[in-house]
């Protein structure tokens, strides 16, 4: 299968200037892999057309993941300065960008087909959790145990939830909850609730 040609590193470095948050340049290049990996497969033709949701397309998939890492980023600077924790900036920024890129593969069946090129069958699935193909794109492009573990953000999913996983799994539930009350005037417990998706 060939693959369109879309120039996904640019959009991405520039869809997600958070990436300027991960001192580690390799980790830095990683995401930025792992969001082309996704895109091309799920057969995108460009990362701003993923929608936040299956039912929510008023808000975007990167809007909501910038979102996330400015609340996270926040809140670390918090649990730093306040309480005195050492949260690691680089695995929560990483961990933010990568939690939904799992939607490339989630969402192609929610959207308008001009939208797409050519998705990948071989990925391309709704019946996979976003969070959980997020982690395993993470895992093929190297990212480190430590991204990867603070990546799938419903509970159950990882045993062992560390400090950084905590904060991603609070920025997206924050994140959320602002995005299906001023799209849906409703909580994102009540949307999870009405529509038996994830988000």
């Amino acid at each position: 299968m060939s693959e369109p040609d879309f120039d996904f590193d640019d959009q991405v470095r520039e869809a997600f200037p958070e990436l300027e948050e991960i001192a580690d340049d390799d980790l830095r290049d990683r995401v930025v892999e792992a969001w082309t990996l996704g895109l091309t497969r799920g057969g995108w033709r460009d990362v701003e057309d993923i929608p936040y949701a299956w039912n929510i397309h008023e808000v975007t998939n990167v809007e909501h993941v910038r979102g996330v890492t400015r609340i996270a980023l926040e809140s670390a600077r918090e649990q730093r300065e306040f309480h005195g924790a050492d949260p690691d900036i680089d695995t929560i920024v990483a961990a933010c960008l990568l939690h939904d890129v799992g939607k490339c593969y989630e969402y192609p069946a929610f959207v308008d087909d001009e939208l797409l090129a050519a998705p990948d069958p071989r990925y391309v699935s709704e019946e996979i959790p976003h969070s959980i193909s997020g982690y395993a794109l993470a895992h093929e492009v190297g990212c480190p145990l430590s991204v990867q573990r603070a990546i799938p953000h419903f509970l159950g999913e990882v045993p062992k939830r560390t400090l950084e996983a905590e904060l991603v799994k609070s920025a997206n539930s924050a994140s959320s909850n602002a995005i299906t009350q001023a799209t849906m005037g409703i909580t994102l417990q009540e949307w999870v609730e009405e529509y038996s998706q994830t988000s």
